[in-house]
């Protein structure tokens, strides 16, 4: 497996937002990719959110090779270590811890880590991680949020990621400290559970065509 990995504020270079994927059934996998792919998303972000995402990772690290693959709800080594092995170039935390942010740059795993609170930000910037995802974005502030936060910690970008839509975006891309935006809105289950995987292309051509308010 490749362990090159990715600086993470070069993500938000690939386009305005990063979908947040969920995937049930391995067989899903390389179809969602290819249709987000097709739409214009190369950095995917699927989630440790089903029993078979290790597996769904393998199989578009192995099949699809033009998509920048990261893993999601990384909570602690295993879950990063276990991501590295199956070809993923960074990781997305929820939260933050220290001894989370040491392993991952120890092993070559380039991590994107989730704060809601200035102490998380402190403790992240302390373990000189400047990008990071605001989590839950629109149940912790939004926005608001992000607009106080660029006062003491004007030296921080972030990526809001919970409760942003495509209708949202656009303001949250505005702000000078949002870079890239994440969103679930993506790969919706109707549209999987029915393979369509059109719809998914188109939604994500919409994604990628978000301009900032």
């Amino acid at each position: 497996m490749s362990t090159s990995s990715i600086k993470t504020i070069d993500l938000a270079k690939e386009g305005p937002v990063i979908p947040v994927i969920v995937i049930n059934n391995v067989e899903d996998a390389v179809p969602i990719a290819e249709a987000l792919l097709e739409g214009g998303i190369r950095v995917l972000e699927v989630t440790l959110r089903s029993s078979c995402a290790l597996q769904a990772m393998e199989q578009i690290a192995k099949h699809v090779p033009d998509a920048i693959l990261g893993s999601g709800t990384v909570r602690n080594l295993k879950d990063a270590q276990a991501s590295l092995d199956v070809g993923c170039k960074f990781a997305v935390s929820p939260g933050y811890t220290t001894e989370l942010g040491q392993f991952a740059r120890k092993i070559g795993l380039s991590l994107l880590p989730g704060v809601s609170t200035g102490s998380e930000i402190m403790t992240a910037n302390a373990d000189d991680y400047y990008f990071l995802k605001l989590f839950p974005a629109v149940a912790v502030g939004g926005i608001n949020l992000l607009k106080g936060f660029a006062g003491p910690f004007g030296d921080v970008k972030f990526c809001p990621t919970g409760g942003v839509t495509v209708e949202s975006a656009p303001q949250f891309l505005a702000l000078p400290n949002v870079v890239v935006c994440g969103g679930t809105w993506l790969t919706p289950a109707d549209a999987v559970a029915r393979r369509d995987w059109a719809h998914i292309t188109k939604l994500a051509k919409e994604a990628s065509a978000i301009k900032a308010a």
